[in-house]
């Protein structure tokens, strides 16, 4: 009996959870490619551990920007990998799958996420708008004549969504998310200090001191190494949180403006019980710090970080394959 996945099909990491298990994989979204042989050499945390230290034939690959497929050959073979690491366990014929994907993508990116699940494996292939999955994964009841809004912030994007009744009433999706604010402190480094560095130690400040609000009573610091753009040379500093704050500020804002947005075209009984009912926080940029207290600053509503904001859209999908198989009944 093949069991239902759900997928959440990431730019940063792709999540798997299968129906009646809960999530059974999460990886980053790499692939390692042989570029002599176009052999795949590795896929997910083993071709991570790649990403910045490969020889010239060797190449580590990000297969999703921005939310959506750039390489469709590549992401095959990653969902494949990842849905065969399954099916070892032993259950497995043709799953019916549910993916999950920006709401503004067009109509040929959304094909593409369809075919990329259906040829890895998949029996039927549901695609969802993400930021209505991960609101089901953060436990909002969407399906109530009452409003509900979600702002999940991944890697390559920031879905922003008003739900009532199942559905969505008003959404904007941003392609500014975790790796831009990647982006953000690899220039600001540079700019400032004339220091190289890479973009997985780029995401370890943003994980270890990264901040969203200025805060005097933060004195977090943390010690970097990168190249000397001058000299060449190996070169260490130290970089504090409030400079991490400055970095990310601009990017983060381009968020606050897209909710804005947001609510502003959300009919007025909607609004109000967002004012009530506060605005959820999902994925992973949810857990930069003292992003709940900008958000609500700027957008005068109360703000509340979900549970576990990085398996809320995976979970989501589960969800709704669930209810989805109950109602068929």
């Amino acid at each position: 009996m093949a069991k239902d996945i759900g997928i959440d099909l990431g730019t940063a990491n792709v999540l798997l959870y299968v129906v009646g298990k809960g999530i059974v994989l999460n990886e980053p979204s790499v692939v390692a490619i042989d570029t002599k042989t176009d052999k795949v050499l590795a896929v997910g945390s083993e071709a991570y551990r790649m990403v910045g230290r490969t020889p010239s034939n060797i190449r580590a690959i990000r297969p999703l920007k921005d939310g959506v497929i750039s390489d469709f050959d590549i992401t095959e073979s990653m969902l494949s990998y990842f849905i065969s690491k399954l099916s070892v366990k032993g259950f497995m014929s043709k799953p019916n799958i549910m993916i999950c994907a920006p709401t503004n993508i067009t109509e040929i990116e959304r094909k593409a996420i369809v075919q990329a699940a259906e040829k890895s494996g998949g029996a039927k292939v549901y695609l969802e708008a993400e930021p209505k999955v991960a609101a089901v994964g953060a436990g909002m009841d969407i399906f109530k004549p009452r409003g509900n809004m979600v702002i999940d912030m991944g890697g390559g994007t920031s879905d922003i969504a008003v739900l009532s009744l199942g559905d969505i009433v008003a959404s904007n999706s941003v392609r500014v998310a975790g790796d831009e604010m990647n982006t953000d402190i690899m220039g600001y480094i540079k700019r400032k200090y004339n220091l190289i560095i890479g973009e997985r130690s780029a995401e370890n400040i943003k994980i270890t001191i990264g901040s969203a609000f200025p805060d005097e009573n933060n004195n977090e610091t943390m010690e970097i190494r990168g190249r000397d753009a001058v000299s060449g040379m190996p070169k260490s500093l130290t970089i504090s949180a409030a400079e991490i704050e400055e970095a990310l500020h601009d990017t983060i804002m381009q968020i606050v403006v897209a909710a804005k947005e947001v609510l502003e075209i959300t009919p007025p009984e909607l609004a109000a019980d967002i004012i009530d009912r506060g605005i959820m926080l999902t994925g992973g940029g949810a857990l930069l710090d003292g992003i709940d207290k900008l958000f609500a600053k700027e957008l005068k509503v109360p703000v509340i970080i979900s549970e576990s904001p990085l398996d809320n859209v995976a979970k989501g999908a589960g969800i709704l394959l669930e209810h989805m198989g109950t109602s068929k009944k």
